[in-house]
């Protein structure tokens, strides 16, 4: 995870990896008002609107639970 990400395991922020990679959106998320993401590290989180999550992770809005 690190190697593709740059980042930590608990802590991979939906940006700013060091490999373009994939970023997917669980659509059940636009929901929420506020959601929390990785910001680091394992204990770092920060609130965001997810629409504004999708949009500065350039995130792909999936069906990820099946």
């Amino acid at each position: 995870v690190r190697e593709a990400t740059g980042w930590v395991i608990g802590g991979v922020p939906p940006m700013c990896h060091v490999a373009d990679l994939p970023t997917l959106l669980d659509p059940t998320l636009l929901e929420y008002e506020t959601v929390w993401a990785a910001a680091g590290t394992p204990e770092a989180v920060f609130p965001i609107d997810p629409e504004r999550l999708r949009d500065l992770a350039g995130a792909t809005v999936a069906d990820v639970t099946g």
